[in-house]
This record gives structure tokens, sequence and C-alpha cells, in this order.
């Protein structure tokens, strides 16, 4: 299949606004400039065209922006497909993404809200190609940042959230203390 290697500017662009998805949606690969919008293309292309489960891969290091990729393709999806129901899929995926964060960042000496864990996102199509659904499923959590960090880095996001609630009601039975 087709590579993109992107680059995070850290920055909001307006290459990835509503207009931009319509400028990449129906073109062939090749006929625009690189973009997630072009990758996300073809994969949609060719599963209404072959019938067939296709998948995008977003790699790189901590920092690169693979969920901000992820989420580009998802609004491509979303926009092109649309859903059966009204409701944005997209925004309900996303939705889960905070909780997922807070279990699963950390503080790095690289990132402040590094991932450390892989997200399998999976996008159900209809036979019309509308969107039905999703599902995020995550795989090889960092489990020994649980009981230790290197310097200048920190534990997941959630056992500060934790601390910091001590003592609100409800709280009391965690034995959480300061």
């Amino acid at each position: 299949g087709i590579v993109l290697v992107a680059i995070n500017p850290y920055e909001h662009l307006p290459i990835y606004e509503q207009d931009v998805i319509f400028a990449y949606s129906g073109q062939n690969a090749g006929d625009m400039d690189p973009h997630i919008f072009a990758v996300a293309e073809e994969a949609y292309k060719q599963m209404t065209r072959d019938e067939k489960n296709q998948s995008i891969i977003v790699s790189g290091e901590s920092g690169a922006g693979k969920t901000v990729s992820a989420k580009y393709a998802m609004r491509f999806f979303a926009t092109v497909g649309g859903s059966v129901s009204k409701t944005n899929i997209e925004a309900k995926v996303l939705a889960s993404n905070p909780i997922m964060e807070a279990v699963g960042n950390a503080k790095t000496t690289r990132n402040d809200n590094s991932s450390r864990f892989g997200k399998y996102i999976q996008i159900g199509f209809d036979k019309r190609y509308h969107i039905i659904g999703a599902n995020m499923r995550t795989y090889l959590l960092e489990k020994s940042r649980v009981v230790f960090q290197a310097e200048d880095e920190r534990n997941y996001h959630i056992f500060y959230q934790l601390c910091a609630s001590a003592s609100l009601p409800g709280f009391e039975d965690l034995g959480l203390s300061k």
C-alpha cells in the first residue's frame, strides 16, 4: 500500500478542514499531494471496490502525532461514509479517549502526554459503507511504569488524579493518603 511520512507541527493547520476532506474524496492516490486524507481515501475506495477489510497503520515515536492522525482518518471516514444514525460516531469513539489517556498516558522526558500503550481502532461499516460503530482496544500497556519511573518522568495520569481526589467523598475507601 501507500506510505505517508508526516511530521507533527504541534499547532493547528488549515490543511485538515472539511473542504480539504471533500477535495481528497474520490481522488486517486497519486493525483493529490500526500496527506492523511489521501491514505484514508485509498483505504475507503479499496474497501468499497473490493469489499474487503482495510487497515491503516499509524506508527511513530512519542509525540509524533499518531493519535491526531487517527482522529483525522476517522473524521474523513465519518464525513465521506456518513453514519446510519445521525449521531457523530467519531465523537463517540473519541469521547472515550480522555479516560484511556488517564489510565494509559504518562509524562516522559519527550512528551507530557505520552501514550504508554498501543491502540487498535476498528470502524464498522454497513453494506452501503455507512459507519455503524467503532471499537477501541488497547494493548502492550507499559506495566513497569506503575512501580518505577525514570528521572523526570511520571506514573500514569490516573495516579495523580486519584491522589488529588483523595479527600473527595467516595474516595475514602481507596486508602489514598497524602
